[in-house]
């Protein structure tokens, strides 16, 4: 199969996949109501709590609100929750048959499962985006190169987390099972990435230890998602806990990492 027709391919599929999820309700509403929820609840609620007392100065515990410093952290959770959500298409496409049928035609395998993910990747995008509407009702303000900045960061995570999705969704077979477990990743992910508490920048790790659980430190390092925040955290309030381009480096690595396993997945299928 040619290039231009490979390229075809790609974008009908692409189109496929954008087209049904903005025709799904369900997923705007969700895309609009849970940065809503956690800035009007979560943020608000906790933000006279994120700050402490000191000879009578009240200090943040970072130099931000604690509205601020989520603001990030809830454009990557549309990010996740999209991402994760749109690759249940793979589950109904298999059941279908539509799946089969795009399978065995000449397109390469590589090209379908681009196709898909880059579908996911357009909509999780654009439900990140809709979080920055929020921006200066939260305080937060950046340039146009931050933001620009920003969102090649949310695209690239929104891949390896389409592509994320995509691998479970080769390995659960139905419907509410993908919705049970898909929660099961998310949640755990989300809330050990640093996203609603800070690990202080200035202890060191055997400081850091003392202040929580040696446990929760770990994962905390380990998780993936905790740098990819941090990504965002720089370009959106200029904050970094880590190097400022570890966050960078491990979301182009996620991207590639979770394509490849997911690549593997389809051309067994």
């Amino acid at each position: 199969m040619n290039l231009p027709g490979v390229l075809r391919g790609i974008y009908a599929i692409w189109l496929r996949e954008v087209k049904r999820a903005l025709r799904d309700r369900g997923q705007l509403i969700g895309g609009l109501s849970r940065p809503l929820l956690w800035v009007l609840v979560m943020g608000i609620g906790l933000n006279p709590y994120f700050r402490g007392e000191v000879f009578a100065e009240v200090r943040f515990v970072v130099p931000y609100t604690y509205l601020q410093f989520i603001f990030p952290a809830i454009v990557m959770l549309n990010i996740l929750y999209t991402s994760v959500q749109t690759a249940v298409s793979v589950i109904w496409d298999r059941q279908f048959g539509f799946l089969r049928e795009v399978l065995v035609s000449p397109m390469p395998r590589s090209a379908v499962l681009l196709g898909k993910v880059l579908g996911g990747a357009t909509i999780a995008m654009l439900h990140g985006s809709l979080v920055l509407v929020l921006a200066r009702f939260v305080g937060v303000a950046f340039s146009l190169t931050d933001l620009l900045i920003g969102m090649g960061q949310m695209f690239v995570l929104a891949f390896g987390l389409t592509s994320f999705g995509i691998i479970i969704a080769n390995r659960i077979r139905s419907f509410e099972g993908f919705g049970v477990f898909s929660n099961a990743v998310i949640l755990p992910l989300y809330f050990t990435s640093s996203s609603i508490f800070p690990l202080d920048p200035a202890l060191t790790r055997a400081q850091t230890v003392v202040v929580y659980p040696e446990w929760l430190v770990t994962v905390i390092e380990i998780n993936p998602l905790t740098y990819a925040v941090d990504a965002l955290r720089g370009s959106f309030i200029a904050f970094h806990q880590f190097e400022s381009w570890t966050g960078n480096a491990v979301i182009a690595g996620m991207a590639v990492v979770f394509f490849a396993v997911a690549l593997w997945d389809f051309r067994k299928a």
